[in-house]
């Protein structure tokens, strides 16, 4: 389940929530039906790679027979 952003038309109130493509969530704060979902920026590229090798690099090097 993706996170989308919602906004609130009673209230105005802003959230990010993990739901289905297709629900719509009631608002957490004042309990309205009929959130908007909100356009979303993107999350920066290029992070994840860098990350995991250096997991596997650690994982290495203590030892770990794992597929990390």
């Amino acid at each position: 389940m993706p996170l989308f952003d919602f906004a609130c038309r009673a209230c105005g109130h802003q959230v990010e929530l993990l739901v289905k493509a297709d629900v719509v969530p009631e608002c957490p704060d004042c309990g309205a039906a009929g959130m908007v979902k909100l356009v979303s920026s993107p999350a920066a590229p290029g992070t994840s790679k860098a990350k995991l090798a250096a997991a596997r690099g650690q994982a290495r090097r203590e030892g770990h027979f794992s597929n990390y």
